[in-house]
């Protein structure tokens, strides 16, 4: 049995790169301009990452949750971050692979 730890490393210490779950939520946070890209929500418990992700949501539901119905400044913010983060990751070791792996 593993023991999970309370607080968040956080995206700059998260595994594969910051590609987790928690690393898009925060990633989305910072396109919505909801915390500052500085923010990385180190030692942050469960219970703020969920509020995080309460208000992430209620911004996705705004758009459809769809990228492309964005508007351009926000589509362009995201694309920048996200593309940003998928180099870094993939510079780091990640491939992508496991995030596909139950697509065969």
């Amino acid at each position: 049995m593993s023991i999970k730890p309370d607080r968040y490393v956080g995206i700059d210490h998260d595994i594969n790169g910051g590609m987790t779950t928690i690393g898009k939520i925060i990633r989305d946070a910072w396109v919505f301009d909801l915390i500052p890209e500085t923010e990385t929500c180190a030692n942050w418990n469960l219970a703020g990452i969920d509020a995080l992700l309460q208000k992430v949501n209620a911004e996705w539901d705004k758009y459809g949750c769809l990228v492309s119905r964005l508007p351009p400044e926000l589509a362009a913010r995201h694309q920048q971050i996200h593309d940003a983060a998928i180099a870094k990751a993939r510079a780091a070791g990640w491939s992508g692979e496991h995030e596909t792996d139950d697509e065969d």
